[in-house]
């Protein structure tokens, strides 16, 4: 690939826990457009370097970049959290030969993202009334991510959060007993072991093991030992063909609606909430089937409060890169990327 005259190119990247997407994009004067991309298994690099390596291979004139990674960035060395690895700017400026060059989380990129999807790439789930105000996005993956987008009074500013890592709160005696399970297991139960994909296994081995709800079918048994065992409980649920399946996702969607619940509270976000990550579109049907936002709007005195908030699934899994990309064109401007 060669940079036109007519166009700058800026490279993005959606790093997450098992994933890493890459993309070119060129720059014009009003907007930015993907030239092309890659989706990269992290399982078989040793850093992101020789991802990079890879990818940009014949493409030398890049203007920017910017990362969005899974993890807390709190400085220019990134642990990623996830990842057995270690992410240093110097070390992907001087590999890529680029000045600006950002590394961000990947729920901030995400929320850089909202502004650039279209209305097609939304499915609602609560239509609220949307104010002025604070957004929120919650997005279970391969681990859970959250992000505050704080209203300026102009424009939304996305802040990052690892409230994924805060204590599970159990809300009767059911998630009280999954709550024990795992605290012997973990030690310490967070949001994001129950709201992941190992969540969903986590909450489907409660039910059979230690609830002892129903017999695993041996077909069950087969798939869940050949496939991935989350998009088989999910997807063995959706089809109702047994009843473990069907109960763990109904846990699943109810937590995950109270958690998506307590941030809007939490952030105040009246401007809506979000709803992103991998997991939510492969379950659509579950989430709109009204568990989530019975749990999402069961906040007591503030009830009435919580359920005025719309709140919408990104349905587009480009918007964390397209994020990373608006954020790589506003270091070219030096100014906030598009958030409006």
């Amino acid at each position: 690939m060669t940079t036109s005259n007519k166009y700058l190119i800026v490279l993005a990247g959606d790093i997450g826990g098992t994933k890493t997407r890459l993309g070119f994009f060129a720059v014009t004067k009003k907007s930015f457009r993907l030239l092309s991309e890659k989706t990269f298994l992290n399982r078989d690099y040793s850093q992101l370097e020789n991802i990079l390596e890879d990818f940009t291979r014949g493409q030398n004139n890049i203007s920017s970049a910017c990362f969005g990674v899974a993890g807390p960035v709190t400085g220019e060395i990134i642990q990623t959290k996830n990842l057995p690895w270690v992410i240093k700017t110097k070390s992907l400026q001087n590999k890529l030969c680029v000045k600006s060059l950002e590394i961000i989380n990947d729920l901030v990129a995400n929320a850089y993202g909202i502004p650039v999807l279209n209305k097609k790439d939304f499915v609602n789930l609560n239509r609220g009334k949307t104010f002025k105000g604070n957004r929120a996005l919650i997005s279970a993956g391969t681990g859970l991510g959250e992000a505050v987008l704080f209203w300026n009074g102009k424009c939304h500013i996305p802040s990052p959060s690892e409230g994924g890592h805060a204590e599970f709160g159990p809300r009767n005696s059911l998630e009280i007993e999954l709550l024990k399970y795992l605290d012997d297991k973990f030690n310490r139960v967070s949001y994001e072991r129950l709201l992941s994909g190992e969540g969903i296994i986590h909450i489907y081995k409660f039910l059979r093991d230690y609830k002892r709800l129903a017999i695993e079918p041996e077909w069950l048994s087969i798939n869940l030992k050949r496939e991935d065992p989350a998009m088989i409980i999910s997807e063995t649920a959706r089809m109702k063909k047994n009843r473990l399946c069907i109960t763990a996702m109904d846990m699943f969607a109810s937590i995950y609606g109270a958690a998506a619940g307590n941030l809007a509270l939490q952030a105040m976000a009246l401007g809506g909430v979000y709803i992103g990550g991998g997991i939510a579109p492969r379950i659509i049907w579950k989430l709109k089937d009204g568990t989530f936002m019975n749990a999402f709007k069961k906040k007591g005195r503030l009830s009435n409060i919580v359920a005025r908030i719309p709140v919408n699934v990104i349905m587009n899994d480009r918007a964390a890169l397209l994020g990373a990309a608006s954020y790589a064109v506003s270091l070219l401007k030096n100014k906030q990327p598009l958030n409006e």
